[in-house]
């Protein structure tokens, strides 16, 4: 019998369109991969897969700019919103920056939002015209999906349904477009493409990276691979979400290691699931007594430190 781990495969359509068994399964099987991975992978889901390809063909089109015209696009908003240039981010406690560049989408606010001029808004590079667009409507898809996942996650943790979906309404959300160039040439000796760290939110969805390279930490200290194919999301916990469940759901420590040919790129466009910045991160009550209670703070509070640690704020 085979020991070898493997994160597990789920069926979201399964949830989605099932009967009430094929629910309360999925519902079962996020949260025992969540607890013991911190990561699931996705099989099927909620988003046109055209949608996500031709994001990918724009991102490709934007990161070959020249570095002068994408720098017209940085920001001082720390990285929240447009460009943050190759060499920017490090990992918490990690002096060596990584070797990536990215760009972020947010949420469009309403004029009546209460958050409107609190999150940056966004910008868009006029040299891709059909970016914007693009960008617009595979947010919304995954927004979309996001609030299925969290309402799974929601009834495996005992909360009311309207739990999660009230805490990401005019939630800070955001699309991160991700160019890994090739290493050659740079200290691959100290920096890789993403160094080990947890994500600041509650989840985030990656939908098929353009390569591999992605690894979790297991318990015993070893790097196991999360292997994804076209047409798939890898979902994973942040530290909002292991915040509110006493470490139930943990924040797993991934990585993005650097490629066997250093003449490779690879680009990825997570989805980091935030709450809207007055949302009190607090122990949820079905985790309350399971360990340490962390002190309740804001999640835009929370945001703003965790910006100030990876080098994003100064």
């Amino acid at each position: 019998m085979s020991t070898l781990r493997k994160v597990p495969e789920l069926s979201l359509l399964s949830y989605v369109n099932g009967s009430d068994a094929d629910k309360i399964k999925f519902v079962d099987n996020i949260t025992a991969g969540l607890k013991d991975y911190g990561f699931i992978i996705l099989k099927d889901h909620t988003i046109e897969q055209k949608k996500i390809d031709r994001a990918y063909d724009l991102v490709q089109s934007f990161f070959s700019l020249p570095l002068e015209t994408k720098n017209k696009y940085k920001l001082d908003n720390g990285g929240q919103r447009g460009y943050t240039p190759f060499k920017t981010e490090h990992a918490k406690d990690n002096k060596n920056p990584d070797l990536k560049e990215f760009w972020h989408v947010g949420r469009d606010l309403l004029s009546s939002s209460q958050y409107k001029g609190i999150y940056p808004e966004n910008v868009w590079p006029s040299e891709v015209a059909e970016l914007k667009k693009s960008f617009q409507e595979l947010y919304e898809a995954m927004d979309m999906t996001s609030q299925i996942l969290l309402e799974t996650i929601g009834r495996g943790l005992d909360l009311p349904s309207s739990y999660f979906k009230d805490m990401i309404t005019d939630g800070n959300s955001i699309i991160r477009m991700i160019h890994y160039p090739p290493t050659k040439g740079e200290d691959t000796k100290n920096s890789i493409r993403a160094a080990a760290h947890e994500d600041i939110n509650l989840i985030t969805m990656l939908v098929g990276a353009t390569d591999s390279g992605l690894q979790l930490l297991e318990r015993d200290g070893s790097w196991l691979d999360v292997n994804s194919r076209p047409g798939e999301i890898v979902v994973d916990t942040g530290d909002m979400m292991s915040r509110i469940t006493n470490n139930v759901l943990p924040s797993t420590t991934h990585r993005v290691i650097n490629p066997t040919t250093d003449s490779s790129a690879r680009y990825s466009m997570p989805f980091f699931v935030h709450p809207h910045s007055k949302a009190v991160l607090k122990t949820i009550p079905s985790c309350a007594g399971v360990g340490t209670s962390m002190p309740e703070i804001t999640a835009g509070d929370f945001l703003t430190q965790r910006l100030k640690e990876i080098g994003l704020y100064k």
